[in-house]
């Protein structure tokens, strides 16, 4: 091809090629409608850009730069078609109205270091982050671009991918699994497509739940995480709430969405919410729907009646993981009859599915989380023995009165006959 040039972007190794390429190759397809002048394809772990004419250098040039900024970001998360598209949209077309010079570079010399301004008031060489830049190209990219937090992050997700049993990290720390329980629990998750952890508070139920979604969206195994819990009072009536839908649920979510900020940071976190890649809702709302490419969490799973638990585990979809947790021993009084404490007779034969139960041994939080849960535990074990006693001594008492001997069952009449009869029988003798 005359004047043609190629450019090739090489998916690093430890990124999945669909978090940058998209299902199907969607964000590929995105690029191409934004350039048509210039032919991608895809070989291996190479994505080439070939400009057809010299008129098409400039749009080659854009779409390398567009297409090393999806893989930077995908270090952080997959990247989804909307978000390419949106970003083309608002930053790479709209940077064509100003005098934007982008420089070919290697993504490991940082992607975001050969984009200059050249225009008036930029100072020479003016990386793309500095001060001096007021273009809206900077502005707009702004929600896209990796700060230094999310920077942080993504060096913590790519150590995370080397790090024996680290799930992720949360706040600098890495998450993983503590106890003998805690490993089993992981590996069922890693194992099954439906898991059930049951167990006391501070077991880490929920908190190793949510970290193994966040690790399935950042390897871009899923699309997205929906997490849910019943919307039931923790036994005492709050009353009507003020404010929109979230507002009302806010509370009874509010342990979700503290450990999902502790992972991915609240500004990733409400980026990840104003685009549905991260879904919050009751329990209710789940009704109807079938949700495909998915990890989905229930919290609190032992206020769910047992129509609720047929209803939720039957929105599973195709590539969905599902984990259910909850603690048997913490049915709140709204709750007629909850679905956790039988649904393991009902599914426990069911394949893919698995029962993971902690107890206190398995207790991460404070040292006197654990002598509680086992004083509990222990106060329980005894009300149980106690109730088994007194309904054996019960049935003890009642049983003298039930079982009478048959000369106590006699009439009146039948004792009668028989004096008589004696009395005969020593008439005739004399």
């Amino acid at each position: 091809m005359a004047n043609s040039t190629t450019r090739i972007v090489q998916i690093p190794s430890e990124l999945s090629p669909v978090a940058v390429l998209g299902a199907a190759d969607s964000n590929l397809r995105e690029l191409e409608k934004a350039f048509p002048s210039v032919d991608i394809s895809v070989h291996a772990d190479c994505v080439k850009i070939v400009s057809r004419s010299a008129r098409s250098e400039e749009d080659a040039c854009k779409a390398e730069h567009a297409l090393r900024k999806i893989v930077d970001c995908a270090y952080e998360s997959p990247v989804d078609s909307y978000a390419v598209k949106r970003m083309l949209e608002r930053d790479v077309l709209k940077g064509a109205e100003h005098n934007v010079r982008i420089d070919r570079i290697g993504h490991n010399g940082g992607v975001f270091g050969g984009l200059k301004s050249f225009g008036a008031g930029a100072g020479d060489g003016a990386g793309f982050g500095s001060a001096s830049m007021e273009s809206d190209f900077a502005r707009d990219s702004a929600d896209l671009m990796p700060s230094s937090e999310d920077a942080k992050r993504r060096a913590m997700s790519r150590k995370a991918r080397m790090a024996k049993g680290v799930i992720t990290f949360a706040g600098g720390n890495p998450v993983r699994a503590k106890t003998a329980g805690q490993t089993a629990y992981v590996q069922a998750m890693e194992s099954n497509t439906v898991t059930f952890g049951i167990g006391p508070a501070g077991t880490g139920k929920t908190y190793l739940a949510v970290a193994k979604a966040v690790r399935a969206l950042e390897d871009g195994r899923v699309r997205r995480i929906v997490l849910t819990r019943p919307a039931v009072e923790a036994g005492e009536n709050l009353g009507f709430l003020p404010g929109t839908l979230n507002d009302k649920v806010d509370p009874y979510l509010r342990p979700l969405y503290d450990a999902l900020s502790d992972m991915l940071g609240a500004p990733q976190l409400k980026r990840y919410m104003d685009e549905n890649v991260v879904e919050v809702a009751p329990l209710a709302y789940m009704r109807g729907r079938t949700l495909n490419d998915a990890f989905v969490i229930l919290d609190e799973a032992q206020n769910a009646t047992v129509q609720q638990l047929k209803m939720f585990l039957t929105r599973l979809g195709f590539n969905t993981t599902m984990v259910i947790t909850g603690d048997r021993t913490q049915v709140d009084l709204a709750v007629p009859k909850s679905g956790l404490a039988s649904i393991e007779n009902v599914l426990k034969d069911v394949k893919s599915i698995a029962f993971v139960h902690l107890n206190a041994q398995d207790v991460v939080r404070a040292e006197l989380v654990g002598r509680i849960v086992e004083a509990y535990e222990a106060w329980e074990t005894r009300e149980a023995d106690f109730r088994r006693e007194k309904a054996r001594n019960r049935k003890s008492l009642e049983s003298p009165a039930t079982e009478e001997s048959p000369a106590a069952a006699e009439s009146p009449e039948t004792a009668e006959s028989q004096s008589l009869e004696s009395q005969n029988l020593e008439r005739n003798s004399k």
